[in-house]
């Protein structure tokens, strides 16, 4: 299935920040080939796609973590949920590991 991907605010505003920061161009390159492994393979072996206990959705929606990097000091993570519709995503947030 082809998932439709929609972005929080801070989401949105994570990317852009990556996007527009030439120093931030591995992990940009990175986050955007998860991206499109998200919208159309969400099984994906390198996604390492989990549950992630430690956020919910605006309207108590089960929250997903997916590598963008793996094996590097602040690896980039990017949580999401399923909806708000069957065909679609919403990433929550892209960040570094803590």
């Amino acid at each position: 299935m082809i998932f439709k991907i929609i972005y929080s605010e801070i989401a949105d505003l994570q990317l852009e920040e990556l996007e527009n920061s030439p120093a931030m161009e591995i992990q940009a390159k990175a986050v955007f080939k998860t991206l499109g492994l998200l919208e159309t393979n969400l099984k994906h072996p390198s996604l390492n796609t989990h549950k992630f206990d430690s956020l919910i959705g605006e309207n108590g929606e089960t929250v997903f973590e997916a590598y963008a990097q793996n094996n590097t000091p602040r690896a980039y993570r990017i949580f999401w949920h399923y909806g708000p519709d069957k065909s679609v995503i919403t990433i929550v947030s892209i960040s570094p590991h803590p």
